[in-house]
């Protein structure tokens, strides 16, 4: 294992950048990926996208895989040049421009930033529900500590405890599907497993309702892109993180429909909810009883803290990246702890937001706008893609041209389309973060008059790239 790279004494040292030990192999990165997304990320949101496209929720996970796999290309070409913690931001500030790479990077922020606070608040939201005595700000404030102490004692302990969590819920995952299928064939026998209102309803179909159903959808998709964040934790970032992103995207994508076809064969009655934000545990105590629907909760507050654990993990390397190139302050984010070569201000400062975020946002605000951020950043990386390999590099004959210029153009429009449905509440906040991203931006830049801090490193990069 190497140890952390620290920079020699000298009157350059301070100027050093701070580097990760590299440790995570590509089995670890795929798990990684797996556990921040989690076989169990369609259950928090069904009932909202199956109520929101007219009980379509599978052809909306179908369209929002569509969209993520053209942009986890995109991601998996970038790493293969940029093997840069920064991941989005440094990607669009290498591909584009250092002032796009920036507004990236911001949104992306937003993104980063709501994945571990989105955690705490579903996870706090099923742990009251098991134990409704205990207040819901205990249990986020519990929450917190416990993913901040484990991320704190470096990426392997992160890693160890991914792989649990990961174990637990891959076996209720399993389970599920085989009490659905069960009940499906016992209900409407064998042939009712392939219904076609399961996946498609002429009736209530509609493309609008359906694209914003997809843009909630995308939210179990939304954590593939922070598999580049490690890519100065990994053995072999240019070999593995690529590879890692789109295998995550596909087999992320594969579980989802599965997951949510079966359920709306379970309960075909889309507006009957009880209630829409925990409508999968309804469906549980349909097809097991007390007994599953106990164990999905148990699950859910699982996954919740999983995905919590990694999204901080991520978040705090995005930080590292835009601190070290001093677009924000590198005397907070900049530092890495060279014993458990973790970002220790960064982490800290991800359980404040996550534990101040879950006490004041509502769940459907904090997803769509999590979306927000995260569709923003996709966007600019797939277009990052086509400035880099097809303009720069002129890579554009044959299929060079396809991937270079085709499916980024699909990755982006596709993602365009799912931005646009989301929320009116959603764009109106979201579109206030850039404008604040911008303004500062604007003053970082004396009037966009100078690009933004970029460090030598990266143009060493952008120089080997070709």
């Amino acid at each position: 294992m190497d140890k952390v790279k620290l920079a020699a004494p000298g009157p350059d040292a301070e100027q050093a950048a701070p580097h990760f030990r590299r440790v995570l192999s590509r089995r670890d990165l795929v798990l990684y990926g797996l556990v921040i997304l989690t076989p169990t990320a369609p259950y928090p949101v069904f009932g909202i996208v199956q109520q929101l496209s007219g009980g379509h929720a599978a052809l909306a996970y179908v369209v929002a895989m569509v969209a993520m796999f053209f942009t986890a290309a995109s991601y998996a070409k970038m790493s293969a040049v940029f093997p840069s913690a920064g991941s989005t931001y440094t990607y669009a500030q290498r591909g584009l421009n250092p002032h796009a790479g920036f507004l990236a990077g911001w949104a992306m922020i937003l993104d980063y930033f709501l994945i571990p606070l989105l955690s705490v608040i579903y996870a706090s939201l099923t742990a009251e529900r098991l134990l409704p005595i205990v207040p819901n700000w205990i249990w986020a404030i519990l929450f917190t500590l416990a993913i901040t102490a484990v991320n704190l004692r470096g990426i392997r302990m992160t890693a160890r405890a991914s792989a649990w969590l990961m174990g637990i819920m891959t076996g209720c995952a399993i389970l599920f599907t085989t009490l659905a299928i069960r009940h499906v064939a016992v209900t409407h026998g064998w042939a009712g497993l392939f219904s076609l209102p399961g996946f498609f309803r002429p009736e209530s179909f509609s493309p609008g309702p359906m694209l914003a159903a997809a843009g909630v959808a995308t939210l179990s998709y939304i954590g593939f892109d922070a598999i580049s964040t490690l890519a100065e934790d990994a053995v072999d970032p240019k070999r593995d993180i690529g590879w890692a992103t789109v295998a995550v995207c596909i087999f992320q994508g594969l579980i989802c429909i599965l997951t949510v076809y079966l359920a709306a064969l379970v309960w075909p009655d889309y507006k009957a909810f009880p209630s829409t934000d925990t409508a999968i545990l309804d469906i549980a105590s349909l097809i097991g009883g007390k007994l599953m629907f106990g164990a999905l909760t148990f699950v859910l507050l699982v996954a919740g803290l999983a995905s919590a654990l990694t999204g901080q993990a991520g978040a705090s390397r995005l930080l590292l990246g835009m601190g070290r190139d001093g677009i924000i302050s590198s005397r907070v984010f900049a530092k890495i702890d060279p014993r458990t070569s973790t970002p220790v201000r960064g982490i800290l400062v991800m359980g404040a937001v996550a534990l101040i975020g879950s006490l004041a946002f509502r769940f459907q605000l904090a997803v769509e706008l999590l979306n927000f951020g995260a569709l923003t950043g996709f966007i600019m990386v797939n277009l990052a893609v086509i400035a880099h390999y097809y303009f720069r590099l002129r890579l554009r004959s044959g299929w060079d041209g396809v991937r270079h210029l085709l499916f980024p153009i699909l990755g982006a429009v596709v993602c365009g389309f799912l931005w646009l449905n989301l929320s009116n509440m959603a764009k109106l906040a979201g579109f206030g973060w850039l404008a604040v991203g911008f303004i500062y931006l604007a003053i970082l830049t004396r009037g966009f008059r100078i690009p933004p801090k970029t460090l030598a490193s990266l143009e060493e990069d952008s120089s080997n790239a070709g």
